[in-house]
């Protein structure tokens, strides 16, 4: 569809530059060197895309810190989930396996704990991005029939207490994911049952259910690659939770970290038209502008962005 209006798809190509002359957008620089000339350009990087950032922010592009998560995975067998959300029901042929949404707010603090992207029957992915880091995901395959259910576990973080530079984020973030890696001595992610965690023997795996995660789990002490208020209100939480999720408490739950990729790090500044008040034609856009919060959020943000450049360059009020 879109090479049918004319368009080119160009892949494996990272943008290192982008090129303005008075206060507006002209083009782009590639990798390679190629310059390309842009009449506007959609900025819709991840997330988690730390080069785009400092390129952006060498530039003068505005951007400010935005609060983001963190926290750890936690897995059970499929079947304990299923138990706990369908009662008498669970196991039956129509039944899809059983996920779950919850949060517990602490003592009416700033702070909440909350399960984020459950993945029922799912996997433990290691998205780790950067040498000497660790960090991991969650998925679910379409049939999700691995057995496993792992969901995040994470805490609210926010510029009191990483700074308000715009990229304190990504250095708090970084710094954890180092740790993390420290603390399992490889690429192997570090991993914990729940009852070692919470009463902080020493640390175990002896475990409910078989690690999702490749290349492997490592033993190592999760309260210590944590903030102490990060691991604290995970520890409240997961108490919380098990009163309300029979098993959810289990202490052959197994945890591991560190779930860092929540959400994005920066919010790239934008005007009522969606566009970067610094550089005239360049439209932040999406979860890595830090204007939405998953698939659909980031699609309808998308929408708004195109609708906002159809208006500009057709003078048609849409």
């Amino acid at each position: 569809m879109i090479r049918s209006f004319g368009w080119r798809i160009i892949y494996e190509a990272r943008v290192d530059e982008i090129i303005s002359a008075g206060g507006r957008l002209t083009g782009m620089r590639l990798a390679d060197g190629k310059r390309l000339d842009a009449s506007a350009a959609v900025l819709a990087c991840g997330h988690s895309a730390k080069d785009t950032y400092k390129m952006l922010s060498g530039k003068g592009v505005a951007m400010e810190v935005k609060p983001f998560a963190i926290g750890l995975r936690i897995e059970h067998p499929q079947e304990l989930i299923d138990k706990a959300q369908y009662g008498a029901f669970a196991g039956h042929r129509l039944l899809r396996p059983a996920d779950y949404a919850l949060v517990c707010h602490i003592g009416g603090g700033k702070r909440a704990v909350y399960s984020f992207c459950m993945c029922p029957g799912g996997l433990v992915a290691n998205a780790s991005s950067e040498e000497n880091g660790v960090a991991i995901n969650g998925m679910s395959m379409y049939e999700r029939n691995s057995g496993v259910a792992n969901s995040a576990l994470v805490v609210n973080v926010d510029s009191n207490d990483f700074g308000t530079d715009p990229l304190s984020g990504v250095e708090f973030r970084r710094l954890y994911e180092r740790i993390a890696f420290k603390a399992a001595g490889n690429y192997n992610v570090p991993g914990q049952n729940l009852e070692s965690f919470l009463k902080g023997t020493a640390q175990s795996l002896e475990r409910l259910t078989r690690p999702t995660c490749r290349p492997g789990v490592s033993a190592a002490a999760l309260e210590k690659i944590l903030p102490p208020y990060v691991a604290d209100m995970i520890k409240a939480g997961i108490a919380d939770f098990g009163r309300r999720l029979d098993g959810f408490d289990d202490g052959g739950a197994l945890l591991t970290g560190m779930e860092t990729r929540t959400s994005s790090l920066v919010r790239i500044l934008r005007d009522a038209n969606y566009v970067s008040p610094c550089c005239d034609l360049l439209y932040p856009c999406g979860e890595g502008a830090g204007y939405a919060g998953g698939i659909m959020s980031a699609a309808l943000d998308g929408y708004h962005v195109a609708m906002a450049i159809m208006r500009r360059f057709s003078g048609a009020a849409l």
